[in-house]
């Protein structure tokens, strides 16, 4: 483990390269008959950063089921510091929805994540990360783990609980369960861990093997959408967690992992057509990912936190603007096209 919060890679590792925290809370709700965690209206509260991507799928997720009024959340403060994720305080001007104090019953003094951690598992000294699915009758963390809440949420566990409506929708469809997990697998690595492993690398080896790493998997995410489809989503008309994964990462892409994490061989919206399209038919014809997305904790979270990277925390003003409209391209792509 790093020495400090905010130490990324351990000073120990010589090989420079950024190893992510495996998850410790692992339980799952489920609606099996004498499940520990049953599925139940208001009982279950997600803790989330707008700045995280691993947090913004459970919240993609939660709106796309429709789960706004069974599933809770609140916003931690997009600043992180040695004591870990704060709790915005009262009366404190932070943008965002529900980015408050907790908001639990009984966790008044609470005033960092950690204190959610340390109720949950008093010798916990792991990072306390987030997403953080909780549950306020047995006043446990159910789960820390951005995928599996993902998968929990995104399925039919909480069917019989919302407008039918939203039953229909299933982000992990049988049918494409093999090949969501394929790609799964090398886009976690090389594209959602791999602008990090880029970025937070200590040595000129690490992120030049990662970064390379990075935009390989990229060319073949803008190889796959290249491809004639019946829909707008990676696999077409199915709406799937793949689209909410890499989503989450490319919506940060341009705005902050091109210049702070040094992801700059390539911007997405000059350099990947394909991918610009499909980010954007997210972004502004699905209101479950453009209301989720909060540039301001985002930007200001990075710059401003990561201080090992960027010491005097000065927050680059463009690209402007953040997620370029449908009908709108930049200069060098509209001269590409006039030329087709």
């Amino acid at each position: 483990m790093a020495s400090k919060i905010t130490q990324w890679v351990n000073v120990t590792d010589k090989t420079g390269e950024f190893k992510r925290q495996v998850s410790s809370f692992r339980d799952w709700i489920s609606n099996e008959p004498g499940a520990k965690y049953p599925p139940e209206k208001g009982r279950y509260h997600l803790y989330v950063s707008y700045a995280c991507p691993w947090a913004h799928r459970t919240l993609i997720a939660r709106k796309l089921k429709g789960l706004e009024d069974i599933i809770s959340f609140s916003a931690v403060h997009w600043h992180l510091a040695e004591g870990g994720w704060r709790f915005p305080t009262k009366g404190e001007d932070v943008p965002g929805e529900n980015a408050v104090p907790d908001p639990i019953e009984g966790h008044e003094d609470f005033t960092h994540l950690r204190h959610v951690y340390f109720e949950s598992e008093p010798e916990y000294s792991a990072r306390f990360t987030v997403p953080v699915l909780y549950d306020k009758k047995t006043k446990r963390i159910v789960s820390n783990e951005s995928s599996e809440i993902l998968r929990m949420i995104g399925t039919g566990v909480f069917d019989d609980l919302v407008d039918e409506k939203y039953r229909g929708l299933n982000l992990y469809p049988q049918d494409l369960q093999s090949q969501i997990e394929e790609n799964h697998t090398w886009m976690y690595d090389l594209i959602n861990n791999g602008v990090y492993k880029s970025g937070f690398a200590t040595t000129a080896e690490a992120y030049e093997r990662n970064v390379k790493s990075l935009f390989e998997a990229l060319d073949r995410v803008e190889q796959e959408l290249a491809k004639p489809k019946a829909g707008p989503y990676y696999f077409g008309k199915a709406l799937t967690e793949v689209d909410i994964r890499l989503y989450v990462t490319l919506i940060r892409f341009d705005p902050v992992y091109v210049q702070h994490f040094k992801c700059n061989l390539r911007d997405i919206r000059s350099g990947y057509p394909n991918i610009h399209l499909w980010l954007r038919n997210l972004y502004w014809r699905e209101p479950a990912f453009k209301d989720t997305t909060q540039f301001e904790h985002i930007k200001w979270h990075y710059t401003r936190s990561h201080t090992n990277i960027n010491p005097l925390s000065i927050t680059p003003l463009g690209p402007l603007p953040d997620v370029l409209p449908l009908d709108e391209e930049v200069p060098a792509v509209k001269t590409a096209l006039s030329k087709v």
